[in-house]
């Protein structure tokens, strides 16, 4: 049960990559720019998550269904796949609006 919450998050990541590829919404519309806003919206996250941590906003529960491996103080590993799958499912979402416009048009 240690790493539930890790093997939910990869579940719900392979998901959203077979969305994206079944419906050309990020990564298969344009790979090296969706890696680009991909890594800049983690970042941005992990930043943010850094400084609620240093503000003492931020701080991480302990549960049976986590790994404990920690990225920074307070930052499990978890985190950087959940901001992953926020990021990715945003621009999906994205791309299925877009898509969705375009057709309209």
């Amino acid at each position: 049960m240690i790493v539930l919450y890790l093997l939910a998050l990869l579940i719900s990541l392979a998901g959203m990559v077979a969305l994206d590829r079944r419906f050309t919404l990020f990564f298969w519309r344009d790979a090296r720019r969706a890696g680009i806003v991909l890594a800049a919206g983690i970042l941005f996250f992990l930043v943010w998550d850094l400084f609620g941590v240093g503000l003492g906003i931020f701080f991480r529960g302990e549960t049976e269904f986590m790994t404990g491996l920690l990225v920074a103080p307070e930052v499990p590993l978890e985190e950087v796949f959940f901001l992953t799958l926020l990021c990715y499912l945003t621009m999906n979402i994205y791309g299925a609006l877009t898509r969705t416009r375009m057709s309209a048009a």
